[in-house]
């Protein structure tokens, strides 16, 4: 059990980790976040019939932002 403690803290050392190297926060920009999720929203508005709803709250939002 002491063996497997001392191993919980390193880095993977992984493929992506050479190529990309450390990356120096673990937070999205919000644009990458948008992008990947207004796809998504987009089709499960349509799918569900709840377009209306999504633009509604769109233009809230951009209200409340002061667009």
């Amino acid at each position: 059990m002491a063996d497997i403690a001392g191993r919980t803290g390193r880095r993977p050392q992984g493929r992506a980790a050479d190529v990309f190297g450390e990356r120096p926060s673990s937070t999205r920009h919000p644009l990458v976040a948008a992008a990947m999720v207004l796809p998504l929203a987009a089709l499960l508005a349509v799918a569900f019939g709840g377009w209306d709803a999504v633009v509604t709250q769109a233009s809230s939002v951009a209200g409340m932002l002061g667009r």
